[in-house]
């Protein structure tokens, strides 16, 4: 439940894939066609494209890295890793197939080897603000929430207005206890207009964790029906009984 309830609040950054284009062979399809599939959330649209483009070019990097993207939003986190293993042996320091390839391992639970290959892709590039945020979720589900903190600050210090470095680290600190500096943190994130569930979510985390649950649901309600809100309570009040 632990595992579970953390690992689905925490907001993962792939970074930005390749920008190339598929060889000029007859009628193949661009990559950005699979790019305009995968922001409209059409990832099998996506898959379909660079399929195509593998068959005749099976070490387009750009090809491959989508087609690993495509399959995590599938939830087919094996499949995907397979790719961005493909990536790496074609480019072992492309920092999109490292990430890519962490993200894999977070999906299945494997938080060392997660941490790990985060480690890995900041070594090739020590301004990888993604991979800094990355690392964080991964030393966070390890219990690691100092370190945590550290990484997602490091990736502040390298690109401010990261969101999602914002938010994990405001669940970090309620994780660790810190829940003042959390709601702190949360709120103004929350309360912004444009902000999504995932950030609700995750100052539902710190107001549960504070022993408000009142207003933890009431905010859950915004986007959940009630059965889902009554589990995701039960699911804070887990996390906030193995926290003591």
């Amino acid at each position: 439940m632990r595992w579970f309830v953390i690992s689905a609040c925490f907001a993962l950054l792939a970074g930005c894939a390749e920008q190339g284009r598929a060889k000029a062979t007859g009628n193949l399809p661009d990559l950005r066609i699979a790019d305009a599939a995968t922001a409209s959330g059409l990832p099998q649209t996506a898959l379909a494209v660079t399929r195509e483009i593998l068959q005749s070019d099976p070490r387009n990097v750009g090809a491959l890295l989508r087609q690993a993207d495509a399959l995590m939003s599938m939830g087919q986190s094996e499949a995907a890793e397979e790719c961005y293993r493909r990536v790496l042996e074609i480019d072992a320091r492309s920092a999109d197939g490292l990430r890519g390839l962490g993200r894999a391992y977070l999906a299945k639970g494997e938080v060392h080897e997660a941490e790990a290959t985060f480690r890995k892709a900041i070594g090739t590039n020590s301004n990888d603000a993604a991979a800094l945020n990355n690392l964080g979720i991964a030393l966070d589900l390890q219990e690691r929430h100092e370190e945590a903190q550290a990484a997602y600050q490091s990736a502040l210090a390298h690109q401010p207005s990261m969101t999602a470095a914002q938010v994990n680290m405001g669940l970090s600190l309620a994780l660790a206890g810190n829940t003042d500096r959390a709601l702190a943190l949360l709120r103004p994130l929350a309360n912004d207009p444009m902000a999504d569930a995932k950030v609700r979510q995750n100052l539902a985390v710190a107001l549960a964790l504070a022993g408000d649950e009142v207003q933890a649901g009431k905010l859950l309600s915004a986007d959940l029906p009630q059965d889902k809100v009554s589990s995701a309570l039960a699911g804070y009040a887990a996390l906030k009984v193995s926290a003591k």
